[in-house]
């Protein structure tokens, strides 16, 4: 055994022998030489001699055995006296840092060690494997069901009704495959965190090659889009306004743009108020009620000074021809028309209250205002103020913000909203030319200051360089408690769009999107897979961009081609290059390719000057795009009205890669509608859109080989969603079909059926409880979803399909009204639109699914209960899917009734038109007949 001073007797005289020292990291002074034959003096009392306590404890002092220093008077070993009473040399390390451990020539020292290494800005988190492979083993097993099910359903016709078993077997068969292309995408459902803390560290920290820790974050310009003043209020835009104006961004690198499509005076006047109030910098709450007053007023107030305006003009005229003896001197021109002024009594060069050539909604000049000039290089801080609030140690600076109405003529077509952000794209290129773009819809505020810095952690991390954009979740505002239409829309936002993040990115859904500037001008990454195979299984690298040198790629597919023609502007053509290299992540690690250097961004940026002002404006002319790739190659695609879709499809079929930021504290929020009416013109238009991207090249099968094969799905199953409502429709009056006939889908209600029929039910519920489990979803949303999917496929869906179908048969253009965004006029009561009543052409199918329904069910009952030998079986069988059928619309139903439960005369007048037809009708194709028999005297039906 070796020795150790745990075993080395206590009472062992000191002699000639000394043991080596235990072997530890922690060593001390005495340990490094150990001399042989050391012993205690004998001049200190010898070695017999000493038996008092003080005698004893020099003796210890003074002896070089460990065993005998490492020992209480209780002769326990002191575990505490052997590692800290001997002063242990550490080396070197973070921790300590011993300066002759290795000799003073190694080079090293301590702040070698205390640089911070390289960190990621993001991290990936995958859904536990407790919860992910039940649910792709799930998913595969109903897949094998649902195949053996069909089977068994073609190979077991019901004879006695084959048209009732055609109909079911064909809408069984689409909704298994429309089931597929909804559930594949989701196999592979990921999360993201941003670390805000290394983004500072990183761009915002001193260093050697930013010695005053300037921010080295790179630009963004924000977009905020409103085309009507009237149906979204001038007070919803100024709020958005400001909140972008108080986002945590360096105020140097952010830039804010409204574009006013409509070119209205309210949204100039109420943008210039928004400015006036965020430089104020006064009492929030008391301000901001006398703000809302003069901006709620201001229709009453411009129209009241137009009035003045033009009234003074006239009188001034009248002066000047009494003194003129009635004639007007040439050199005096005033006009007096019924114009719309400015505050400065010129004419508004935009849309004016009373319509006049130049001055109208789609024939107006450009506009472009600079309302808050850009802010200066140096901080600006702020001091106390009496009244006021204490800004003491606060950058009181606000970005650059313009107001920007691009021209409108009648002979040329704008391409509506995606025509308006192209534009905007041009004017701020020119102006402030921020490397990324964050588009907002007028009514969607920064609910979240920091939103913008954990973007930007997921661009600028490596192989960030190849992300087009990063699309936050919608969540909405002002909606009611029970979420009677499904408005959140948490299904596709927390379930879809968290499981395309695992694939090659979400689809871009028109707000809350803060793209790549030079992804947006058409050019494809600079790295890139192609996937073939059957399904996508065999990656390798695509090639990249040719240099002036190298022959230009040849590509199959149009997409890939580069983009050449952006207009006749050298200015805006010079910045393309400039945007592509603020744009890439900060070289500081040789891991990140495609880097830039670290401090390129800390420079000024130079202050706007008039001919840069004039080229902003020249670009928003109508003429610009003429000859141009705008909307076809590059920017917001033309041709559909639901242009982001199209717009992420093209930039992931070159190969991009997009990303889902789902932060802790929402983003943005928003409104969405809550009537009915309004909620389901909405989807109508949304499904218009799908509709015209199945018809378009944009289809998702004339994809590139850029785009993954479970990405190829999920954008086949955009432009294909709309068709399920033909088949949904048809099986929705399947039971009442059976209950009229007296005979169901299938012959009878047998083992093999009710089996089948069990196991599809519970693999979907199991599917369905994973989902809510990885998603986060509540399962009342998810219900609620599943009501709402049954009533906008009866309704809006099938109308957009016929729709789509017109536009591209016949060329029978499709025009939408604007979604209103104001809020309901009752104040005392928020949710007051949720009861009103709107009739439109939408609600004719579900209302006959439900009248049909009902009159099935009591014509059902009433045949089983006449009947001589009743067959309940079937009567069951059509009965649960009525009451499925039922449950389903019964949100539909209860919109009907308003507030009170009252159904109007309408439907009332629609119901009794429904049911006598539909009751004459099944007379006239099955009439009744009299039983001959003797023991019948029965009426069969």
């Amino acid at each position: 055994m070796p020795p150790t001073p745990d075993n080395q007797p206590g009472d062992k005289p000191d002699g000639p022998t000394v043991y080596p020292p235990p072997s530890s990291r922690f060593r001390s002074d005495g340990q490094g030489h150990v001399r042989m034959g050391s012993h205690v003096s004998d001049a200190d009392g010898g070695a017999g001699g000493g038996n008092n306590k003080t005698d004893r404890r020099v003796s210890i002092l003074k002896n070089n055995n460990k065993s005998m220093l490492l020992r209480s008077q209780t002769q326990d070993f002191d575990h505490n006296r052997w590692l800290f009473e001997t002063k242990g040399k550490y080396g070197i390390g973070t921790a300590y840092w011993q300066e002759d451990q290795f000799g003073n020539d190694t080079g090293m020292s301590m702040q070698d060690f205390m640089d911070k290494p390289w960190k990621p800005l993001t991290r990936k988190i995958h859904v536990p494997a407790a919860v992910l492979s039940p649910y792709r083993v799930l998913i595969v097993i109903r897949m094998i069901v649902l195949a053996f099910f069909l089977a068994w359903r073609i190979r077991n016709p019901n004879r006695e009704a084959m048209w009732l078993w055609g109909m079911s077997i064909v809408c069984e068969i689409w909704f298994a495959f429309s089931w597929l292309l909804d559930i594949l995408p989701k196999f592979n459902p990921i999360n993201r965190t941003a670390d805000l803390a290394a983004l500072k560290d990183k761009f915002e920290t001193p260093s050697p090659s930013n010695p005053k820790g300037r921010s080295d974050l790179p630009g963004i310009d924000v977009f905020i889009s409103t085309a009507d003043a009237e149906k979204e209020p001038p007070l919803v835009t100024a709020n958005t306004v400001l909140s972008v104006l108080a986002a945590e961004y360096p105020v140097e690198k952010l830039a804010l743009y409204i574009s006013d499509d409509g070119g209205s005076i309210l949204t100039f006047e109420a943008m210039a108020e928004a400015v006036k109030f965020a430089e104020d910098r006064r009492w929030i709450k008391r301000e901001y009620d006398e703000f809302k007053v003069r901006i709620n007023g201001l229709p009453d107030v411009i129209k009241k000074a137009c009035k003045c305006t033009t009234k003074t003009k006239k009188c001034k005229k009248k002066r000047i021809k009494e003194k003129n003896e009635g004639v007007l001197p040439p050199d005096e021109k005033i006009e007096f028309t019924k114009a719309t002024w400015m505050a400065d009594g010129t004419h508004w060069p935009g849309t004016w209250f009373d319509s006049a050539p130049d001055h109208a909604k789609g024939d107006h000049a450009g506009i472009l205002q600079i309302m808050s000039k850009v802010p200066e290089y140096d901080p600006v801080m702020g001091g106390p103020d009496e009244g006021r609030l204490d800004f003491t140690g606060v950058d009181i600076r606000l970005p650059m913000f313009a107001y920007v109405s691009r021209e409108k003529r009648k002979c040329y077509d704008h391409n509506k909203k995606a025509g308006a952000m192209n534009a905007l794209v041009r004017a701020s290129a020119i102006l402030s030319n921020g490397p990324f773009i964050l588009n907002l819809d007028c009514d969607h505020y920064v609910y979240n200051s920091m939103a913008f810095r954990e973007g930007m952690c997921y661009m600028m991390d490596r192989g960030g360089d190849r992300i087009c954009y990063i699309q936050f979740p919608q969540r909405f505002e002002g909606i009611d408690p029970s979420d009677r239409y499904a408005n959140h829309n948490t299904v596709f936002f927390d379930g879809n769009m968290r499981a395309l993040d695992g694939l090659q990115g979400p689809v871009y859904v028109g707000t809350g999107c803060m793209f790549r500037r030079y992804a947006l001008y058409g050019f494809p990454p600079p790295r890139a897979n192609e996937y073939t195979g059957v399904f996508g299984q065999v990656k390798t690298p695509a090639k990249t961009i040719p240099s002036d040198e190298e022959e230009p790629l040849t590509e199959e597919h149009p997409d890939l081609n580069l983009p050449k023609k952006f207009g006749n502007s050298t200015m805006f053509n010079d910045s393309i290059a400039v945007a592509e290299f603020q744009g890439r992540p900060l070289g500081d690690h040789f891991s990140v390719k495609n880097g830039r250097p670290p401090g390129a961004l800390i420079s000024p940026r130079p202050p706007l000057d008039a001919p840069t002002a004039a080229e902003a404006i020249a670009v928003i002319s109508c003429w610009y795009e003429d000859n141009t790739e705008w909307g076809d190659r590059v920017g917001w695609i033309y041709g559909s009205v639901t242009e982001d879709v199209v717009t992420g499809y093209r930039m992931h079929n070159r190969g991009w890669r997009s990303v889902y930021c789902i932060t802790k504290r929402d983003a943005f929020r928003g409104t969405a509608p809550i009537n009915l009416t309004d909620r389901l013109h909405q989807v109508l238009r949304w499904a218009t859109g799908s509709v015209e991207i199945f018809f378009s090249r944009n289809n998702a099968i004339l994809a590139t080989r850029r785009l993954k094969f479970l990405q190829r799905v999920a954008y086949l199953n955009v432009g294909i969603y709309p068709f399920t409502s033909f088949f949904l429709v048809t099986y929705c009056f399947l039971p009442a079909f059976s209950l009229f006939s007296g005979h169901f889908i299938v012959q009878s209600l047998n083992i093999a059926f009710l089996s089948y029929l069990l196991i599809i039910t519970l693999t979907l519920v199991c599917i369905s409880l994973l989902e809510v489990k990885w998603s986060g979803i509540a399962l009342e949303e998810w219900w609620r979803n599943e009501q709402f999917w049954v009533i906008g496929g009866s309704s809006a869906h099938l109308v957009a399909v016929l729709q789509g179908l017109l536009k591209v048969i016949a060329g029978i253009e499709i025009s939408f009204t604007l979604t209103s965004k104001s809020a309901a006029e009752d104040e005392d009561d928020i949710y007051a639109d949720l009861y009103v009543v709107k009739w439109t052409a939408l609600f004719v199918v579900p209302l006959m699914i439900i009248v049909v329904n009902l009159v099935a069910l009591v014509i059902g009952l009433a045949r089983q209960i006449y009947s001589v030998i009743p067959q309940w079986g079937k009567l069951f069988g059509g009965a649960f899917f009525s009451f499925w059928v039922l449950a389903h619309m019964y949100p539909f139903a209860k919109g009907l009734m308003g507030r009170k439960g009252k159904v109007p005369t309408i439907i009332y007048v629609w119901s009794g038109l429904i049911s006598i037809t539909v009751s004459l009708l099944w007379i006239v194709v099955n009439p009744p007949q009299g039983n001959t028999r003797a023991d019948a005297h029965s009426l069969n039906f």
